[in-house]
């Protein structure tokens, strides 16, 4: 998720185990531990561009890690603070800080390695955006109610409402599920892969995809007191021969398609126009297919030549509309 939702987080249950005294410097101590998990985005190569797709979100973010990362974090700060409490004290709010950003980015739809260094698989619970102000705001108000009134009952407050909107997505998650199954069903379609996730900053409205023969249907979900649907786009299934019949599967961009494959969780398409291998999952508008990111494959370059990263998270005001539309239902249909 986004830094200022990690960081309150780890901060509410670090905060937890804080007195009084010390409410104020267990949040930071908290907040930053929450944080450091995403340092990760630090390891980069100017030569492939694609290496940070297989670290952000991995070793940092293993259960596995937890107690080596807390402990770095511990023995950074501890020197900082040394003259107000002991380094277990130190150490327990660090630890509680960090374990909650791995936990807490497998609840979106980006791909977590949690069980690092004995599975690679990219955990994606779907249940709630990686962006969500209705999340993050009231936590960073307890937060501070907590440290002004210096009573950790806001913290454990703030722990509630983090466990009750991450469960309410959940819930909302088996309703768009139902939806997206019922949607699929009318059309004739056997949904042979189908994936969920919410849009940006709500739990209401909901993108979802769906692999019918060689096709994906994309389609978004809007689930409130009933379900209805916004009708979407589709696209044919990335495939070599049929799109890129002339690239050498031995060169380097063939492998740089098999590492984005694994990243993307194999929600590949291909948009001809751009040369462009896309990322299915993620659109700025939940019942269309324009990309966020993707490579850029030349077929034409040395076996031994990366592919290119490209990136677009360009947003005009008519999709600003669009999006607030379908939000409150205005543009999506009442199943039948």
């Amino acid at each position: 998720m986004d830094p200022i939702s990690q960081g309150t987080v780890g901060a509410a249950f670090a905060q937890s185990t804080a007195n009084k005294k010390n409410i104020l410097r267990i949040g930071i101590i908290g907040f930053l531990a929450g944080l450091a998990p995403d340092l990760d985005v630090l390891i980069r190569s100017s030569n492939d561009p694609i290496l940070f797709l297989e670290y952000h979100r991995q070793f940092s973010h293993s259960l596995f890690f937890i107690p080596f990362g807390s402990l770095i974090v511990a023995l950074l700060i501890f020197p900082l603070v040394k003259g107000s409490m002991n380094f277990k004290t130190v150490y327990i709010a660090s630890f509680l800080g960090y374990a909650t950003h791995g936990l807490l980015d497998a609840c979106t739809s980006y791909g977590t390695q949690l069980f690092w260094p004995f599975s690679n698989e990219r955990v994606t619970w779907n249940n709630i955006s990686i962006v969500d102000p209705i999340f993050t705001i009231p936590v960073v108000i307890l937060l501070a109610l907590a440290i002004t009134k210096k009573k950790r009952i806001f913290s454990f407050f703030a722990i509630g409402w983090i466990a009750f909107y991450l469960s309410l997505g959940f819930v909302q998650y088996e309703r768009a599920l139902s939806a997206a199954m019922q949607l699929a069903d009318s059309r004739g379609h056997n949904a042979q892969r189908l994936t969920l996730k919410p849009s940006f900053g709500n739990l209401i409205l909901w993108k979802s995809i769906y692999q019918h023969e060689e096709t994906f249907y994309v389609d978004a979900i809007r689930t409130v007191q009933s379900s209805t649907w916004c009708s979407g786009e589709s696209i044919r299934i990335f495939d070599y021969q049929y799109h890129l019949p002339d690239l050498d599967k031995e060169s380097q961009q063939a492998k740089d398609i098999e590492r984005f494959r694994w990243f993307s969780q194999d929600y590949l398409g291909y948009e001809e126009e751009k040369k462009l291998v896309t990322d299915i999952r993620y659109s700025m508008i939940p019942n269309q297919i324009k990309p966020m990111w993707g490579l850029v494959i030349d077929d034409q370059r040395g076996k031994n030549e990366h592919a290119t990263w490209w990136t677009s998270r360009s947003l005009d005001q008519s999709q600003r509309d669009l999006f607030t539309e379908m939000l409150s239902g205005k543009q999506c249909k009442v199943f039948k």
